[in-house]
């Protein structure tokens, strides 16, 4: 998940919004005009897919951090 989020963050930055205003604008319709230029239209449509998967795997990540004992889960490396 964190390679998503340095990706998803790259967009942020570069578009001057968060992942999930961007979402809910281009799912609404907002940034259609945008359509046709080639660099934003190939842009939204990778930004898109990785905020999709993002939220996919947070689910699943979301609901297996309930399905456990989070102590047990808890990677612990010794101390030296």
């Amino acid at each position: 998940m964190k390679l998503l989020e340095q990706r998803l963050t790259l967009y942020a930055e570069k578009y001057g919004i968060l992942s999930e205003d961007f979402y809910a604008a281009l799912m609404s319709g907002q940034l259609a005009r945008y359509d046709e230029y080639d660099e934003t239209r190939a842009d939204f449509s990778r930004w898109k897919g990785i905020y999709e998967t993002w939220l996919r795997r947070k689910a699943a990540y979301t609901a297996q951090m309930q399905q456990c004992d989070l102590a047990e889960a808890l990677r612990v490396q010794p101390a030296y």
